[in-house]
């Protein structure tokens, strides 16, 4: 089975292309979880929010919902010691845990986080930080993933592979339909390619808002429909297979997401109301 969600689900300016707009804040959460059946939250990366937060997610969502949570930025990118941030989200995401709800932890990791011994042995350090029945996922960036090595490797550790599409850029990770941990995880980030490394070319947030320019991107048909059988030979593969949309800007990741629950023939709650919001909010 494959459950498709979106990267995130709190932002404002889903009101209107998504929420109605006379829908309260604190009920966004209840009305998602009636469309899309699984959420990756994302905000984890910049901050951790207290417990209460997710105990919330807990309340306003049925039994059983899957959550999938980033890490944060200290564990991925800053890469000093991991421990601290670990443990903070560990304890803030513990409701989500308790309840059956958290089915993995996403580390994302950035361009200078390369194929090395160093950064295998820092991969594998994550892994012994997370409880064993907390399943950790790795997205990589640099193209030096890219190896068949890779695999097993990750197989042996129990560490999941979550496959990306992306703009097709020198040193990016290319598009990789593979499952090692059992759970299939797949990201769309879109293919701004002209935007994807900030407005200096930097890839830094001071080059580029990453929101309206790197994540600014409508998905077309065509472009969803050639990972239709990539995601059928994931679903061969695992025992379930989780896809994210990550351009968020504008609700553009709920519209890819629909897109793609039609191209593989899932169920599709509520689609009278979200039609409506993309008629009068988005084209």
């Amino acid at each position: 089975m494959t459950l498709i969600g979106t990267s995130g689900y709190s932002f404002n300016d889903w009101r209107g292309p998504f929420y109605p707009p006379h829908l309260k804040r604190g009920d966004w959460l209840s009305y998602y979880a009636k469309h899309f059946p699984a959420a990756e939250i994302n905000l984890t990366y910049y901050r951790i929010p207290a417990t209460k937060a997710f105990e919330g997610m807990a309340r306003r969502t049925p039994r059983d919902y899957p959550f999938f949570v980033k890490t944060h930025a200290e564990t991925t990118h800053e890469r000093i010691d991991p421990r601290p941030a670990m443990r903070a989200l560990l304890a803030a995401t513990a409701p989500l845990h308790e309840s059956g709800r958290l089915r993995g932890l996403l580390a994302q990791f950035p361009m200078n986080f390369r194929n090395r011994e160093h950064e295998r042995g820092y991969l594998l350090r994550l892994r012994d930080l997370t409880p064993p029945d907390i399943p950790l996922f790795a997205e990589f960036r640099h193209e030096s993933w890219d190896n068949e090595a890779l695999y097993p490797f990750l197989e042996a550790h129990e560490i999941g592979y979550c496959a990306v599409d992306e703009p097709p850029l020198p040193g990016l990770m290319p598009a990789r339909a593979r499952v090692t941990n059992g759970t299939g995880y797949v990201r769309f980030h879109g293919r701004n390619s002209a935007s994807w490394w900030g407005r200096d070319g930097s890839g830094s947030a001071a080059g580029a808002s990453r929101h309206t320019d790197r994540y600014d991107y409508l998905y077309r048909e065509e472009e969803l429909r050639n990972w239709v059988k990539r995601i059928r030979e994931m679903e061969e593969a695992s025992r379930r297979t989780f896809v994210f949309f990550n351009n968020c800007y504008s609700g553009q990741a709920v519209r890819g997401a629909r897109l793609m629950q039609q191209l593989m023939d899932l169920p599709m709650a509520g689609e009278e109301q979200v039609t409506l919001g993309f008629e009068h909010g988005m084209d």
